[in-house]
């Protein structure tokens, strides 16, 4: 059964996924950062949704869904439209070349995300694998 994007249920299922997965804790073994999402609203989606993620040396922790950006604060901030965030998802829009084209907006150091491109592949494919209900 799908699972809708933004929500307490998806955030929990990426962590649990992340945890699960031996080539994202390879990928992921110098990450060091916490990050939000932020999913913009598009026709399909009436509100903004916030999500939040800490991720260390391979392994996710305390995911959960935020009300707000003045809920938590993160090393990260990652904010897209629902639309593009489905792309990424979905294999048809590269993460990395969306943050460096400015498709999703990034607050944090760009210089470690280029360092960690596997973990941020890895991070997208298991994405990719979560049954997600878009809303549309």
């Amino acid at each position: 059964m799908a699972i809708k994007i933004g929500s307490e249920e998806w955030m929990k299922e990426l962590e649990a996924r992340l945890n699960e997965s031996e080539s994202y804790a390879q990928a992921a073994a110098t990450w060091e950062g916490d990050i939000i999402f932020v999913i913009l609203p598009d026709d399909t989606l009436p509100e903004t949704l916030y999500g939040y993620i800490n991720l260390q040396h391979g392994k996710a922790s305390d995911a959960r869904k935020l009300n707000s950006l003045d809920e938590q604060k993160a090393k990260f901030t990652m904010s897209a439209p629902l639309a593009t965030w489905r792309k990424v998802q979905e294999g048809r829009l590269d993460p990395l070349q969306a943050m460096f084209s400015g498709k999703i907006k990034v607050i944090g150091s760009m210089a470690q995300i280029q360092r960690n491109p596997k973990a941020t592949y890895e991070m997208t494919k298991i994405t990719g694998q979560i049954e997600t209900d878009y809303g549309s």
